[in-house]
C-alpha cells in the first residue's frame, strides 16, 4: 500500500508507520488497496487528509547544569509542577536515576515514580526542593508528608530505551548477579586515598556495553551498621519481613533493600512522634524543614531517642530503598572481553566519633571477595559522551582521580580499532609518588603514540597547588589549536568543583586565544556543547 502521509510532512519513519496504519484503519483501507480508490469511493477524492502540527519544541533554559538551584527555580517560576520539578534536579542527564531530569520530573508528577530520593547529583538540596514544590502542589506524586508514595523505583522511563538498550534480559529492574574478579588498590602505601581497580566478570550474562557508558551497582548496606540499627529498635535480625524484593529475614532486607544512610521524611516523623523531651523534638522539627545534616543518618535519628518500641514493619515502612550506584566504566569490550571493569574511591571517614562508609565502595573494596557476587547492570552513555564516530577525530581528556575512569576504556577502545586519531589526557590526583592511578598503562601509551600528550598536576606535592584547570591554561594555546583542527573536548570527575573550574578555564582560553569577546567565547563553547564536541560526565 501506498503511503496515505505525505514525503514532505516532518515526520520520521516511526511516525509516517504509525500515522498510515492510524488512517489505514479509520477508512478501512487493507494491504494492497489504493488508498486514492478508497478515498474516492468515500467521496473524498482529491481531498488531502490532515497533517497533525508539529509540536513547538519546548526551551528549558534552567537545563544548564552550572546554574545554582535557586538560579534554576528562577527560570522555571510560573512553570507547570513538572518542569519547576525538572528544575530541581542537577541537572546532567547522567542516568543515575533511571531517567533523565525531564522524565524523571515528569514521572514525580503524574505519580507514576515515587521515588524522591534517585537523584543523586543533586543531593540534599533537590530532594528538599521536590519536597517543598510537592507539598505546594498538595502532593502530587507523593504523600502530604513528603515520603515517596511507594519504596520501589519504576524506572520505566525508556532512558535506557532512547539511548538503545542490550538483548541481555538483564537491566536496572532485573539486575544480573556477576563474580568480583578482583578488587585491586591504585594508591601506593602512604596515599590518604583508597582507589580501586574492579573487574567484573560478565561471561554469560550477555550484556554488552559501549565505551563511556555506566555500571549500575546494587550495594549491600554494611553488616555492622544493620547490627547496630536492628539492635536500636530492639528487633531479631532473623525476624521474617517482606521486603520490595519479597520475605526474606529483616538482617538480609536491612542489608540488601533499605537505604540506612539519609533518612526519610517518614522515619524523622516516627522518631518524633517517640521523643520526650522539647530539645529532641526542636531537633527533628528543624530536620524535617531544612534537611539533616551532612553525614547524618538512620542511626543517629535512632539514637535520639528510644525506639524501642518501633516496630520492625514501622521501622521498614519508614525508609528509602537502596538505590543502585552508578560508576563509570573503565574499559572497552574490544580489549577486556566479556569483562567490565570500574574505578572506584573508597569513601571513609569519621562523624561524631563513629566510622562512616561509602555502602558501595566499602562494599567493592572490602566486603565482596574475589568469587563473591555483586548485583549489575549496564546503564548506557548520555549525551554523546564516548568516542568520536570519526576515529581520526582528536580528543582531548579531562579526568582527574576516579575521573580517569572512562579515559582509560576510551584509549582502550581506540588502541583497539587502531584509530589515528590525537589523543590527549589531563589526569591529576594529590601525589605523584602516590596517587599516580593507572601509571604504567598511562605511559605505555604515552611511549606507544597512543597518548599523544600527558599532562599531569598532583597538587600536593609543590608549596602552590595546581590542578588540571592550571596545566589547561599552561596549555592554552595548544589546547586552542586542538580545537580549532575539531577535537572534542570531554570531561569526568566531581561537577560542584573541578568540572566548573575546567569550564571556567576553558571559556578563559576560547576568549584569550581566540581573541573573542566574552559573549563571543560562550557563543564558541555553546557551538561545542550543541555539537557534542563539549561533552561531560560529572557527579
Amino acid at each position: 500500500m501506498s503511503s496515505l502521509i505525505p514525503e514532505t510532512a516532518p515526520f520520521n519513519e516511526d511516525q509516517r508507520a504509525w500515522l498510515n496504519g492510524f488512517f489505514s484503519g479509520l477508512m478501512g483501507i487493507q494491504d494492497g488497496q489504493n488508498p486514492n480508490a478508497v478515498m474516492g469511493a468515500a467521496g473524498l477524492s482529491g481531498t488531502t487528509l490532515p497533517i497533525p502540527e508539529t509540536a513547538e519544541e519546548e526551551d528549558f533554559p534552567w537545563h544548564d547544569d552550572s546554574l545554582p538551584i535557586v538560579d534554576r527555580m528562577e527560570l522555571a517560576d510560573g512553570k507547570p509542577i513538572q518542569r519547576r520539578l525538572m528544575a530541581a534536579m542537577a541537572q546532567l542527564d547522567c542516568g543515575s536515576c533511571g531517567y533523565i531530569c525531564q522524565t524523571y520530573a515528569e514521572a514525580i508528577a503524574a505519580g507514576d515514580e515515587g521515588n524522591l530520593t534517585l537523584c543523586s547529583p543533586g543531593g540534599k538540596e533537590t530532594k528538599q526542593m521536590v519536597k517543598k514544590l510537592l507539598k505546594e502542589e498538595g502532593g502530587g506524586g507523593a504523600s502530604a508528608n513528603g515520603k515517596p508514595a511507594s519504596n520501589g523505583s519504576t524506572a520505566s522511563n525508556g532512558f535506557a530505551a532512547s539511548n538503545g538498550e542490550s538483548a541481555s534480559p538483564f537491566s536496572r529492574s532485573n539486575p544480573y548477579v556477576a563474580s568480583l574478579i578482583e578488587s585491586r588498590s591504585l594508591n601506593q602505601e602512604g596515599s590518604a586515598k583508597d582507589t580501586r581497580h574492579v573487574a567484573i566478570d560478565l561471561a554469560g550474562s550477555g550484556l554488552q556495553y559501549e565505551v563511556g557508558d555506566a555500571l549500575g551497582v546494587f550495594p549491600r548496606n554494611c553488616g555492622e551498621l544493620v547490627a547496630q540499627v536492628i539492635d536500636r529498635i530492639g528487633a531479631d535480625s532473623e525476624l521474617p519481613v517482606t521486603s520490595p524484593t519479597g520475605p526474606k529475614s529483616l538482617r538480609v532486607a536491612l542489608s540488601d533493600d533499605y537505604c540506612l544512610k539519609e533518612p526519610s521524611d517518614e522515619l524523622l516523623e516516627s522518631v518524633l512522634g517517640r521523643a520526650t523531651d522539647a530539645e529532641t523534638k526542636t531537633t527533628l522539627t528543624s530536620f524535617l524543614e531544612d534537611g539533616v545534616p551532612d553525614g547524618f543518618d538512620v542511626l543517629d535519628v535512632l539514637e535520639l531517642t528510644d525506639c524501642s518500641e518501633l516496630t520492625a514493619t514501622e521501622f521498614l515502612e519508614a525508609l528509602d530503598p537502596l538505590n543502585p550506584r552508578l560508576y563509570s566504566i573503565a574499559s572497552s569490550m574490544k580489549s577486556v572481553g566479556d569483562e567490565v571493569h570500574l574505578t572506584v574511591g573508597k569513601v571513609v571517614y569519621e562523624r561524631e566519633g563513629r566510622v562512616r562508609k561509602g555502602v558501595a565502595s566499602t562494599m567493592l573494596a572490602d566486603r565482596v571477595t574475589e568469587g563473591g557476587t555483586v548485583r549489575v547492570f549496564v546503564q548506557p552513555n548520555h549525551g554523546g559522551f564516548t568516542v568520536p564516530s570519526d576515529p581520526s577525530t582528536p580528543m582531548i581528556m579531562v579526568g582527574p582521580g576516579t575521573g580517569i575512569a572512562p579515559f582509560l576504556a576510551f584509549l582502550q577502545e581506540r588502541d583497539a580499532a587502531k584509530s589515528p586519531g590525537d589523543n590527549w589526557l589531563l589526569f591529576g590526583d594529590q601525589h605523584e609518588a602516590f596517587d599516580f592511578l593507572y601509571e604504567k598503562e598511562l605511559k605505555s601509551y604515552a611511549e606507544s603514540g597512543l597518548l599523544s600528550r600527558l599532562d599531569t598536576a598532583f597538587s600536593r606535592d609543590g608549596d602552590v597547588k595546581v590542578y588540571v584547570q592550571d596545566r589547561m591554561r599552561e596549555q592554552a594555546a595548544e589546547l586552542w589549536k586542538w580545537l580549532e583542527s575539531g577535537a572534542h573536548f570531554y570531561v569526568c570527575g566531581d561537577a560542584s568543583r573541578m568540572a566548573a573550574d575546567v569550564d571556567r578555564a576553558l571559556v578563559s582560553i576560547v576568549e584569550n586565544e581566540g581573541q573573542l569577546s566574552a559573549a563571543e567565547a560562550k557563543a564558541y563553547i555553546k557551538k561545542l556543547v550543541d555539537d557534542k564536541r563539549y561533552v561531560r560526565d560529572v557527579y
